[in-house]
C-alpha cells in the first residue's frame, strides 16, 4: 500500500451518525472524531486518506439525482489526484447511488467502493469499523477498476447489487452474479466477468432530472388507474413483473397503456420481481405481447440498475429507439443476456 493514496468522501449515513433525542443523526464533523478514535488505520499497511465531508449529511432515504450528482462531481473533481475513492453512504438507498455511479462515472480505471453500517461506529458493536478498514484496503489495492458495493465480507459490482434485509449485518447481496471478492482472514478475489473494456478517457456524465417510475405488477391490479401517469408523465418505467416477464392477461389492460406510453416516446423496460433469474420476453404467452407493444427486456438487471440506466441514457440525450437498444445492451457488467 505505499504511496497510495485514498478519497474518503463522506455524504451521511448510519456509519457516521451520532445519538440524539430524535434518534441516531447526521452530525458535520464528526466523523473525523470518530476516525481518529481507530488506531487500525494509522498502523503500517494501511494506505493513507483525505477526508471529504459533503453538506448537508444526508440519511440515504434523502438520496435523489441531485445527491448522485453531488457525489459523482467531488469524485470527477478529484479523480487524477487519488488512486481510488471510498463513499461512505447510508444503507437503504446504497444500491441505487452504487448503480448510479456506475453509469454516470464513465471509463473509470480505479477502485471506487461505497460502504456503510448497520451499526454506528460510535457504537461498540459497530460493523462499520471493518467495512472501512477493508474498503480502504480494497481500493489501495487496485484489484478492481470499477464501482463496486463492500458490505459484510462481500465486495459486490455496484450495479448487481441489492439491499437484502434491514437489520442484519449481511445487509447487501448479488443475486445474479458472484461477489468479486469476499474476505476472510485474507481478501480473495474472485473470477469475474468485467465490465466491457474502453480506451477512452475518464468522463463525468450528471444526469438530468427526468421523469422515471417504478410500476410493480400485483395480482388484481388494476392498470387503469396508472394510465394518465405512465403514458402522459412518464419517460422511463421500470416494471416489476411476475417470473421471467409476466402480467396479468385478463382483459390485456397494461397492453394500452404501453403503447400510448411508447407512443409519447417513453421507454417501459421489464425486470422481474424475483432477484434471482432473468427476464425471458416471449417466453409465455402472458409476456409475449409486451414485445409487441414497446417494452424491452431488462434481462437480470436489478431495479436499482434499470432505474439508473435509464436517468443515464436520458441524461445523454439519445433517442428513443436507441435507448431501447442500449437498454438491452451490457453496457457496465449490469446485466447478462
Amino acid at each position: 500500500m505505499d504511496n497510495k493514496k485514498i478519497c474518503l468522501v463522506h455524504t451521511g449515513g448510519t456509519i457516521g451518525m451520532t445519538r440524539s433525542e430524535r434518534g441516531y443523526v447526521p452530525k458535520e464533523g464528526y466523523l473525523s472524531t470518530l476516525l481518529e478514535e481507530i488506531s487500525d488505520l494509522k498502523v503500517d499497511g494501511m494506505p493513507e486518506y483525505d477526508l471529504y465531508e459533503l453538506s448537508p449529511l444526508l440519511d440515504s432515504s434523502n438520496m435523489a439525482v441531485t445527491e448522485w450528482n453531488r457525489i459523482g462531481e467531488k469524485i470527477a473533481s478529484l479523480y487524477d489526484k487519488y488512486d481510488g475513492f471510498v463513499i461512505l453512504h447510508g444503507t437503504d438507498t446504497m444500491a441505487y447511488t452504487a448503480s448510479s455511479l456506475s453509469f454516470m462515472l464513465e471509463n473509470v480505471k480505479k477502485p471506487i467502493i461505497l460502504t456503510g453500517s448497520q451499526i454506528p461506529l460510535c457504537e461498540v458493536r459497530s460493523d462499520g469499523r471493518d467495512n472501512l478498514i477493508t474498503s480502504l484496503l480494497i481500493a489501495a489495492s487496485g484489484e478492481v477498476r470499477e464501482v463496486c458495493l463492500y458490505f459484510g465480507g462481500k465486495l459486490l459490482r455496484g450495479n448487481r447489487s441489492m439491499k437484502v434485509s434491514a437489520d442484519g449485518l449481511l445487509a447487501f447481496d448479488s443475486p445474479n452474479m458472484q461477489p468479486l471478492a469476499e474476505a476472510g482472514i485474507n481478501i480473495r478475489y474472485l473470477p469475474t466477468v468485467p465490465p466491457p473494456e474502453t480506451d477512452l478517457p475518464f468522463e463525468f456524465c450528471p444526469f438530468s432530472e427526468v421523469p422515471i417510475g417504478v410500476l410493480k405488477v400485483f395480482p388484481g391490479i388494476n392498470f387503469s388507474l396508472f394510465n394518465v401517469v405512465i403514458a402522459e408523465k412518464l419517460k422511463g418505467v421500470v416494471l416489476e413483473t411476475f417470473g421471467s416477464g409476466n402480467i396479468p392477461g385478463e382483459g390485456n389492460a397494461l397492453l394500452p397503456i404501453i403503447r400510448s406510453a411508447f407512443a409519447a416516446g417513453a421507454v417501459i423496460t421489464v425486470c422481474s420481481q424475483c432477484p434471482e433469474g432473468t427476464v425471458s420476453l416471449g417466453a409465455y404467452a402472458a409476456s409475449s405481447e409486451l414485445v409487441s407493444a414497446g417494452a424491452v427486456s431488462g434481462y437480470d438487471m436489478t431495479t436499482e440498475a434499470a432505474v439508473a440506466k435509464l436517468y443515464y441514457l436520458f441524461s445523454k440525450g439519445y433517442s428513443k429507439e436507441k435507448i431501447k437498444e442500449l437498454m438491452e445492451t451490457n453496457l457496465r457488467g449490469e446485466l447478462t443476456k
